[in-house]
């Protein structure tokens, strides 16, 4: 008896390896694409996130007009070039150049992943004036309402971080609280159904100024 389909399955692995190779072709060209494109797209993306930045240091700091921005080296404040590596704050200056805040940056874990946020302090009032936050993955409708919520918003208009005696720390940690439960001007007015999100703003501003804090009023 004749079995004339015997050469099949050689030719269904001839099929298997081409398409396979074609897939693999494929992927890699996909690959190289994305990488290109990212690529291509850096300094644009840069601009764009320096550019809002910027915009957010006007924000957070009330009637600054200018801005420097600045690192600490060898204790002391010192202008630099707006690349410089390292931790930078931005000094917001009126029309009549004076000292108005700082603007300063500082991150945390949030619900779901890390918060970076930027806010305007002001030596003089020893006070949060301005908030913003820059990055957040935090739940939608929930865990964003504190990019959005005007009565959260709201604490940052003059948030007490007010420092002790010997100029070392805080005199009272900045803390959130349950909403409608804020009886004391360092503390955060929390959001119902964002506990988590609205803790971790506490925490990632307390931490921060507690540290930079004392080193401004010492500068």
């Amino acid at each position: 008896m004749n079995l004339p389909n015997q050469s099949i399955p050689e030719e269904n692995g001839a099929d298997s390896k081409k398409m396979l190779i074609a897939m693999v072709g494929i992927g890699a060209f996909c690959a190289l694409l994305i990488v290109l494109i990212f690529e291509g797209t850096k300094e644009r993306r840069a601009f764009l996130k320096a550019e809002a930045l910027e915009k957010a240091i006007f924000q957070v700091i009330p009637n600054a007009k200018s801005m420097k921005p600045m690192q600490f080296i060898d204790g002391q404040l010192t202008e630099v070039d707006k690349e410089a590596k390292g931790e930078t704050l931005y000094a917001g200056y009126n029309e009549s150049n004076q000292l108005v805040g700082y603007a300063i940056e500082a991150s945390g874990q949030g619900y779901a992943d890390i918060i970076k946020v930027l806010y305007g302090y002001d030596p003089q009032k020893q006070a949060i004036v301005g908030f913003q936050v820059l990055e957040s993955k935090e739940t939608p409708g929930l865990g964003d309402k504190i990019e959005k919520q005007e009565s959260f918003l709201a604490n940052f208009i003059s948030l007490d971080v007010t420092l002790n005696a010997d100029k070392k720390g805080l005199a009272n940690e900045v803390v959130t609280v349950k909403q409608g439960e804020k009886s004391n001007p360092w503390e955060i007015d929390g959001i119902t159904g964002a506990t988590i999100s609205s803790r971790a703003i506490g925490d990632i501003i307390n931490s921060s100024i507690q540290e930079i804090g004392p080193k401004i009023s010492n500068k």
